[in-house]
């Protein structure tokens, strides 16, 4: 399953961004975003704990404020639930990102929708078959930010706000519902 994920992420990414060319488009605004996140993450229902690190987005806009965006994030804690057991994660989600320019192109309001895999190791994760110290599974995200220009090639990401959610092995129901933050840089191209 793993490996099909991603290939159909790369189909459908490699067709999206092939599209505005074979429509005789202009060419397409790319930009890279470097944040610095948190996430308040829960490993069961009613235990809460941080984690932090970050992620790196690549994002093409091709019309009227449409676009597509990848998704790469980290995350660490080392105490999930004070349990004494660290979790590492690691998200890669592929998406539509709609974008609003604001007050005259001042800033930028964005909304997005991703799917994709998140990975977690480093930790303890129950299974029907015993205890794993890595696992897979899927990831889903919706959420939006605000970007404010400094100059024609670099704007500041002034906030990001999403809800993830990922599924992998727990000891209820193998769902965790997250809200991951987090502000950062972005150059455009």
């Amino acid at each position: 399953m793993r490996s099909s994920l991603v290939k159909v992420v790369l189909l459908v990414g490699s067709c999206i961004v092939a599209a505005p060319a074979a429509w005789g488009q202009a060419p397409p605004s790319f930009d890279v975003a470097i944040v610095y996140n948190a996430l308040r993450a829960n490993i069961v229902p009613g235990d809460n704990f941080w984690m932090q690190g970050g992620s790196a987005q690549i994002h093409g806009q091709f019309w009227r404020g449409l676009g597509v965006v990848a998704d790469v994030a980290g995350l660490h804690t080392a105490n999930a639930n004070g349990a004494g057991e660290g979790l590492d994660l690691v998200t890669a989600a592929f998406g539509p990102r709609y974008t609003w320019p604001l007050a005259h192109r001042r800033c930028a309001l964005f909304g997005q929708a991703l799917i994709g895999e998140a990975n977690g190791f480093h930790s303890v994760f129950p299974t029907a078959n015993g205890v794993e110290s890595s696992t897979h599974g899927l990831a889903l995200e919706v959420g939006g930010g605000l970007n404010l220009p400094l100059s024609r090639h670099l704007a500041v990401r002034a906030f990001e706000a999403d809800w993830l959610r990922t599924q992998l092995p727990n000891s209820t129901t193998g769902v965790q519902n997250n809200l991951r933050v987090g502000a950062g840089l972005v150059f455009k191209f």
